[in-house]
């Protein structure tokens, strides 16, 4: 039986670092190749400059990375709106108020990062291994590039991840009771729609990660561990999380934020 995933590299200088990330992951190294040329395994790690998650074959839709330096998020970050966008609201930004967030749901970091692009602690937490790869990647490359960017440099003392894999839910089970301020949950949902858009940007992702089975028991650990509130990020028609409704809900341009008050945020 074929796995699933195996490392690449793109150069023969990038070899070594593919076949230590091999071992470490007991994952077959299928040397120095191109995904595009590889048929027999769905997915690949590739190690490069930045480590990538690509799907195979030759009609494969675009590799994903977690890039903090330029793309979509340096777009984001200089014309994406500021305090204004609506993640920002939700999590309750506002002069002079800028909360420590626990995001247990990180995925590849945006929300962490533009929320920590706007000056609040944020600390990420993510379960699946190769998905924390690519976050430890993309932190790598944003701590080398702030050393000559004072912006950025800012952003990445405010943006971290946990050195644990565990579930969210265990993981915010073993936190002191109103610990953080604010929780933050964006749990994998089925994508809807077939657009070509989603299917270039996500398809290997939802593939790899698939949905969050569990999402519903994350918010009674994040309620406990919460002081001000929990914030959970859902697409617009998707049912509340534990069937719980929330006290507001607001919506953006991709999805809703329903947010669970404990304690008023200060004004």
């Amino acid at each position: 039986m074929n796995p699933a995933l195996a490392i690449i590299a793109v150069t023969t200088e990038d070899l070594p670092a593919a076949q230590d990330l091999s071992s470490r992951l007991n994952l077959p190294c299928l040397g120095v190749v191109a995904p595009s040329e590889v048929n027999d395994i769905p997915q690949v790690l590739s190690c490069g400059e930045q480590l990538q998650l690509c799907t195979t074959g030759r009609k494969s839709p675009g590799p994903i990375s977690v890039d903090f330096v330029g793309g979509a998020l340096a777009h984001r970050r200089k014309y994406g709106g500021g305090k204004a966008q609506p993640v920002a609201k939700a999590v309750g930004l506002r002069p002079g108020f800028h909360p420590r967030i626990l995001d247990a749901t990180a995925g590849l970091g945006r929300d962490a990062f533009v929320l920590a692009a706007l000056g609040c602690e944020v600390q990420m937490l993510e379960r699946n291994p190769i998905v924390r790869l690519l976050l430890q990647d993309g932190l790598r490359r944003l701590r080398e590039a702030s050393v000559t960017d004072p912006e950025l440099a800012e952003i990445a003392r405010h943006l971290s991840l946990a050195d644990e894999d565990v579930p969210a839910a265990e993981w915010l089970a073993q936190q002191d009771e109103e610990s953080w301020p604010v929780v933050y949950l964006d749990p994998m949902f089925p994508p809807r729609g077939k657009s070509a858009k989603v299917k270039k940007e996500m398809v290997a992702f939802h593939h790899l990660v698939g949905e969050d089975q569990d999402a519903d028991d994350l918010l009674e650990p994040a309620l406990r561990a919460c002081y001000y509130r929990t914030v959970v990020k859902r697409p617009k028609l998707a049912p509340y999380l534990a069937e719980k409704k929330p006290a507001l809900s607001f919506e953006g341009k991709s999805g809703r934020f329903d947010i669970y008050t404990k304690h008023g945020v200060p004004s």
